[in-house]
């Protein structure tokens, strides 16, 4: 009876903590710079909480990068990402960050991505290539990365717009 008593606790701290963990999508459901659904891309999401109480809940790094550097005279209290394999909210800093590899990134063409485990991590890259950064290192990628992301968006989204203008004819 103590061992059945002991699964169930185990068992509903579990649910607990993974509902928890996507409240967040429900509070953030889309990201304001780019409107993807934060729940499909769980797996790449980022959660910042201000130190003036107020949160943002962005797709990916790129567009936690872009509220970071709109919002300057704030101060992030924390910053979570997505788990890659997991989709739990992590800490950024604590994570292990994969940059580049063959996986094509969220908002970006050199991917980022962030795993709670060095092995996991590891894993990834026996897998799909990059390399171990750290979250300083992968934040400021991102802002190195800018640019050229931000016009590859672009241009993807004009020729979308073109498609389906083409296609409404």
């Amino acid at each position: 009876m103590k061992k059945l008593s002991f699964v169930l606790i185990l068992l509903l701290n579990l649910v607990g903590a993974a509902s928890a963990s996507h409240l967040d999508i429900e509070s953030h459901p889309s990201c304001a710079y780019c409107g993807m659904d934060r729940g499909k891309f769980a797996h790449s999401r980022v959660l910042i909480e201000y130190d003036d109480g107020t949160s943002f809940g962005a797709c990916s790094l790129h567009c936690a990068a872009v509220d970071l550097a709109n919002k300057i005279d704030k101060a992030p209290k924390t910053i979570t990402v997505g788990d890659y394999r997991t989709k739990t909210l992590i800490d950024a800093e604590k994570a292990v960050w994969v940059l580049g590899g063959k996986k094509a990134g969220v908002m970006t063409g050199n991917a980022k991505w962030a795993f709670a485990e060095k092995g996991a991590a590891e894993e990834f890259i026996q897998e799909n290539g990059g390399a171990v950064v750290t979250f300083d290192e992968a934040i400021k990628a991102a802002y190195e990365d800018m640019y050229r992301d931000t016009k590859q968006i672009r241009e993807r989204r004009k020729m979308k717009r073109s498609q389906m203008q083409k296609g409404g004819q």
